[in-house]
């Protein structure tokens, strides 16, 4: 019995930039306004604030994508958005292979994404450009985002005869 398992978390170089730019410029605004003679901003506002940015901004590191394919199915979980796995049965998969893609052009980017198109289906993702694709019985897709081209690649070719 093979199994496969992957975790993923947003943690890109160029993403953690982008927040860091991001939030010195709300931060230096609000310090600026803070440190006025003349300001109403009380010191429980001003850390109030402070607080609420960086923990608004550091909420998407707790994102993570889990995937496990064994002998059931394949199973996904983007969590905060899902708090358990997902099963996908093999006897709901139509088909199943790897395939690049194009993340931003084709779903939007990456995270939660669906209803870009109807005939792309919904896609989860945290980084790269490659994901395992999946056509349900149902005609519904769905592409989960992997890191791992060659080890889903292997295992996926193992339960090749769990799809008819």
């Amino acid at each position: 019995m093979k199994v496969f398992k992957e975790e993923q978390r947003f943690t890109q170089t160029w993403l953690i930039v982008l927040l860091a730019f991001s939030t010195i410029v709300p931060i230096a605004i609000i310090t600026k306004e803070y440190l006025e003679k003349e300001s109403n901003m009380s010191t429980n506002k001003f850390v109030i604030t402070l607080v609420g940015i960086l923990v608004s901004i550091s909420l998407i590191f707790f994102f993570k994508l889990t995937t496990r394919i064994d002998e059931k199915g394949i199973y996904y979980q983007f969590f905060p958005f899902h708090f358990s796995m997902k099963l996908i049965p093999w006897q709901n998969i139509a088909k199943a292979h790897i395939r690049t893609y194009n993340p931003i052009g084709e779903y939007g980017g990456w995270g939660l994404k669906g209803g870009w198109s109807k005939s792309r289906g919904k896609a989860i993702n945290v980084s790269g450009d490659v994901g395992i694709q999946l056509i349900l019985k149902n005609e519904k897709k769905l592409l989960i985002g992997t890191l791992k081209r060659e080890e889903v690649k292997r295992v996926l070719e193992t339960y090749k005869s769990k799809l008819s």
